[in-house]
């Protein structure tokens, strides 16, 4: 079953609809068709993106950051390995 993406927009869209106090949270989500505890994870990020964190919670952007940081630290792992085999390899040929 394929993972429905949502925009940023549409996001602060439907927390925007929750905070304006005219829709309950469980009537936004029906209405945007998303579940919610869905809502209710995009509602307690952009608290957190507005400052009002809990000890140790990460804002949008520092997820973003340590996923980039993640996909970085694999690739050049990866490229590294590369490099002790194709050393070992040469090593091994040159004797």
């Amino acid at each position: 079953m394929a993972r429905k993406t949502f925009t940023a927009e549409f996001k602060a869209e439907a927390v925007r609809m929750v905070r304006d106090g005219k829709r309950s949270s469980t009537g936004v989500a029906r209405e945007l068709g998303v579940g919610q505890q869905t809502l209710s994870r995009w509602l307690k990020q952009a608290e957190i993106d507005e400052g009002g964190d809990p000890e140790g919670a990460l804002t949008t952007a520092e997820r973003e950051e340590l996923q980039r940081l993640r996909r970085e630290n694999k690739r050049l792992q990866e490229e590294r390995d590369i490099l002790k085999k194709a050393t070992a390899f040469f090593a091994k040929e040159s004797r």
